[in-house]
């Protein structure tokens, strides 16, 4: 088992094994982080790794496994964006007993009837 020298934000430098080191690579974009909890504090940290320092962890056996970001970044956005009066209002809006059948009931613009 290798030994994989990394830095903790809390303790410096700490060294540990290649199974106490995992990589997270991003199916949208190949991006890749490293996670570790700490040997010395038990701070988890995570950290954004270059594709030559995510192809040196899995060469060493690193754990690894794959995400992808949520469907709602690629959907497409109309309307003008909520300002806080929008937010107040839908507070508001959520202490009435009929929310539900008012949200229900807005037009096409989301005006509320």
């Amino acid at each position: 088992m290798a030994t994989i020298r990394a830095t903790c934000t809390e303790c410096g430098d700490v060294e540990m094994t290649t199974a106490d080191v995992w990589v997270r690579l991003c199916d949208d974009d190949d991006e890749g982080t490293y996670h570790f909890r700490c040997p010395q504090c038990a701070t988890l940290v995570a950290k954004r790794a270059e594709p030559h320092i995510v192809e040196l962890l899995l060469a060493a056996g690193v754990a690894w496994s794959t995400w992808r970001r949520p469907a709602e970044l690629r959907e497409h956005r109309s309307g003008a964006p909520l300002t806080h009066d929008d937010l107040l209002e839908f507070h508001e809006l959520l202490r009435r007993d009929d929310w539900f059948q008012r949200l229900a009931a807005a037009d096409e613009d989301g005006d509320l009837v």
